[in-house]
């Protein structure tokens, strides 16, 4: 089956790219041009027609991909034409009408070039974060990850358990030959090694999911502090509904920032307090839910009524800045003991020292961002993976001590596949392949 896309995104535009592919794109390509296909990866202009009258649809360019030296790794070929909607339109209808043509599902072309060999799981990944990056940080990482740099790492991490289980394999396989004790012992210190080198990826703070996902800040606080008002003013724009009726917001309002090119999405919760509204009591635990997952929590609180006992006390122990509104009609000073949290005061009202509280929230931003240099891991799924391959790794290295090598050596496969499950290299030939690369098995 041969497939096609608009490539280029919706909306009207000066030019708009069809992708094509699969073994009869040069058939289709000659079909909708009446002419043979250029030559390969030289853009050539050509009238595109309608199939059954020979209409002229309109001029355009073709660029023409023969597999596998193409994108996909099939037969492949690009159709550059206006970006008109109706244009759009009538050169996808005539494709469309060719027998064995239909329009790709999403990420299909990406996908077909991960199954025919062209990508691994990880360059795939990074090229949907390149697309759908917003910021300059996220762009930045996905570029990071498209270069390979983590598929190097997990590939490396995963040769070297491949390694020690073909020692492993061999004791299996020929019980009578005892390994000798320094092949022993490195069996020990490799799969040790490995296991630390893990440890240390996953102790990343999760800094490259934040960056690809957006760092998450919650505004929290009593009802009528003025969270509504921070969210509308930090957006520059009316985002949530502000009112001096207590419980307006009832739900979780979300909008997304760019703070300094990092990627932010701040939540607007419900103001907590007692409730027997039972609408408003679900808003208030989903806005404790949202505190408890941020990255970092703003609590606004009224300068007039500061009460910083119970939950407002447990959300500023940990990632929070105390946000004081309406600093404007605050006549004494502070409270020396609210004086020592992380603490602005700001006048939504005048717009009183937003500054103030925009500089924290980016030296926050700055501190946990600092160590993305080595960020390797940007998805939840290679979390888990690596997660997995840790738990296979500490039951092989309990089974190692007592030299339970048929059980071990199940660890280290469960372990391996685990790797390789992040770049979407799954093979057990390769353990055989490292057997008898490494021992002279026959002799």
């Amino acid at each position: 089956m041969n497939i096609y896309a608009l490539s280029s995104g919706p909306g009207i535009s000066g030019i708009a790219v069809i992708r094509i592919s699969g073994k009869d794109t040069a058939e289709i390509i000659k079909t909708i041009t009446q002419k043979p296909v250029p030559s390969a990866r030289v853009a050539t202009l050509r009238k595109i027609n309608n199939i059954n009258t020979s209409e002229l649809i309109d001029e355009g360019i073709i660029l023409w991909f023969p597999g596998p030296q193409s994108y996909t790794g099939e037969d492949m070929a690009e159709i550059h034409i206006h970006g008109g909607k109706a244009v759009i339109l009538a050169v996808q209808n005539e494709i469309a009408k060719i027998e064995n043509c239909r329009l790709a599902e999403p990420g299909e072309f990406t996908k077909l070039a991960f199954q025919n060999g062209k990508i691994n799981l990880l360059k795939a990944e990074s090229i949907a974060d390149l697309i759908s990056a917003e910021t300059e940080i996220q762009r930045l990482q996905a570029v990071k990850m498209m270069k390979g740099k983590s598929s190097e790492k997990f590939n490396e991490l995963r040769e070297k358990l491949l390694k020690i289980l073909s020692f492993v394999e061999a004791k299996i396989d020929f019980p009578d030959e005892d390994l000798p004790e320094e092949n022993l012992k490195k069996i020990k210190e490799d799969s040790s090694d490995v296991l630390n080198e893990i440890n240390k990826i996953l102790n990343d703070q999760k800094v490259g999911e934040i960056i690809r996902e957006g760092f998450k800040i919650a505004i929290v606080g009593p009802t009528n502090a003025g969270k509504s008002s921070l969210l509308n003013n930090l957006s520059n724009r009316e985002v949530a509904i502000v009112s001096e009726i207590a419980g307006t917001t009832r739900d979780v309002v979300e909008t997304h920032l760019n703070i300094d090119g990092y990627p932010v999405i701040i939540s607007d919760t419900a103001g907590i307090r007692e409730s027997k509204d039972e609408i408003e009591k679900k808003g208030i635990k989903l806005s404790l839910k949202k505190a408890e997952n941020a990255d970092l929590k703003l609590v606004v609180v009224d300068a007039k009524s500061i009460d910083l006992s119970g939950f407002l006390n447990d959300l500023l122990k940990k990632d929070a800045i105390l946000v004081i509104n309406k600093s404007d009609l605050l006549k004494e000073k502070l409270d020396p003991e609210i004086s020592k949290f992380n603490h602005v005061l700001i006048s939504l009202k005048d717009n009183l020292n937003i500054d103030k509280l925009i500089l924290k929230i980016k030296n926050n931003l700055e501190n946990k961002f600092i160590s993305e240099e080595d960020i390797l891991i940007t998805r939840e799924r290679h979390r888990q993976h690596l997660l997995r391959c840790v738990d296979h790794l500490n039951n092989f290295s309990d089974k190692n001590h007592k030299k339970d090598f048929d059980k071990g050596a199940e660890d280290l496969r469960l372990a391996t596949r685990q790797l390789g499950m992040i770049v979407g290299k799954v093979d057990v030939e390769e353990i055989l392949g490292s057997i008898f690369n490494d021992f002279c098995i026959g002799k």
